[in-house]
């Protein structure tokens, strides 16, 4: 009985100094989270992958491309060797939508924008213009801003309201800053979608150019004006958006004013003055997109078919027809001249005021 009671207490022993070895072999393991078992993300209108791509339009032009194809899932590593990143769900929080007009158009053309796109972005979307217009102050409250900028279409009065848009983005919280123009439908959907492919910490510059080649300038900031700078610049009448990581870049020559002392040494409006300013002094790369379109363009050519894969769309005037979009709808032409409402409706068709 004394030799079984000393054989059980060494087993005993035995048995508790190698649970000990055990747990403590397992303890990276379990503190890292190895043994646990991860849910995917939940995935909606801002996750389209667990590792997310952007559209095949930004893959030719992408500094991560190779031969067309997207290195999606991988960003360099400080010694060049690609590491695994997982990019953060983007919400419509995320996003600081600008909106730029002006007195006359107040009722003209932003009754038919705060009807459509804007009602399901209220939170998001400021609009930025020259009078303190009571009325719109009323539907709209704080997202309504007075630059108290001139009300005159010039390059000093455009550059006037840019300089207080960016500002007010820098000093907000948003990932993502994109501006617009008074005429511009915006197809919520679709920026999520393609911005969802972009880590917002990164430099990201996406438009679509008016011009077929950069546009030259002597440089007046960096240098002495004795050289020249070419760059491309997303056209503001189709709308553009920008990363908070590289706009806070762009501080020194936008920041407090700079925005305005930058776009008078180079004596350019105000889109022109962005891409000078994030081409030729930073040295980031516009991503070109076609699917942002202004009233200069042919929009009556765009296939219905692909009407809600595009970003922004426009319109222009009665004299104008092909700069319409093509839809059919139950609105007729003298109804919805811009389109804006068939296109609304087709996007939200539970909206109260789209037919059945």
């Amino acid at each position: 009985m004394k030799i079984s009671c000393i054989g059980l207490t060494k087993t005993c022993f035995l048995l508790c100094v190698s649970g000990c070895v055990v747990f403590f072999l397992l303890l990276p393991w379990i503190k890292h989270g190895f043994l646990k078992a991860h849910p995917l993300l939940p995935c909606n209108l801002t996750c389209h992958s667990r590792y997310l791509q952007p559209p095949l339009e930004f893959v030719r032009s992408s500094p991560h491309s190779h031969n067309g194809v997207f290195q999606g899932g991988k960003k360099p590593s400080a010694q060049g060797q690609d590491t695994a990143y997982l990019q953060e769900p983007l919400h419509l929080k995320d996003l600081f939508l600008a909106v730029k007009t002006t007195k006359k158009y107040h009722k003209r053309r932003l009754d038919l924008l705060l009807q459509t796109w804007i009602s399901q972005a209220q939170d998001q979307t400021f609009i930025f213009t020259d009078w303190e217009d009571q009325e719109l102050r009323q539907k709209t409250g704080k997202q309504m801003v007075n630059t108290n900028c001139s009300a005159v279409h010039t390059r000093q009065a455009l550059c006037c309201k840019m300089a207080v848009e960016y500002d007010k983005f820098v000093l907000s919280s948003k990932k993502w800053f994109c501006h617009l123009d008074d005429d511009n439908y915006l197809n919520l959907r679709a920026l999520m979608n393609l911005l969802s492919a972009f880590p917002h910490n990164t430099d990201v510059y996406v438009g679509r150019p008016s011009l077929d080649h950069p546009v030259e300038t002597l440089d007046t900031v960096k240098g002495d004006g004795s050289t020249s700078l070419k760059f491309w610049f997303a056209t503001g009448g189709a709308g553009f958006c920008i990363s908070r990581g590289l706009a806070l870049k762009m501080s020194p020559w936008a920041s407090m004013g700079n925005f305005i002392s930058t776009a008078e040494k180079v004596r350019l409006p105000d889109d022109c003055t962005i891409g000078y300013i994030i081409e030729g002094m930073l040295e980031v790369k516009m991503q070109h997109s076609n699917l942002f379109h202004s009233h200069l363009e042919n929009l009556h050519s765009l296939p219905q078919s692909s009407l809600l894969q595009q970003v922004t769309l426009s319109y222009g005037g009665p004299d104008k027809r092909k700069n319409v979009v093509h839809v059919a709808g139950s609105f007729s032409l003298e109804q919805d001249p811009t389109r804006f409402k068939s296109v609304h409706c087709m996007l939200y068709p539970d909206t109260s005021w789209c037919p059945n």
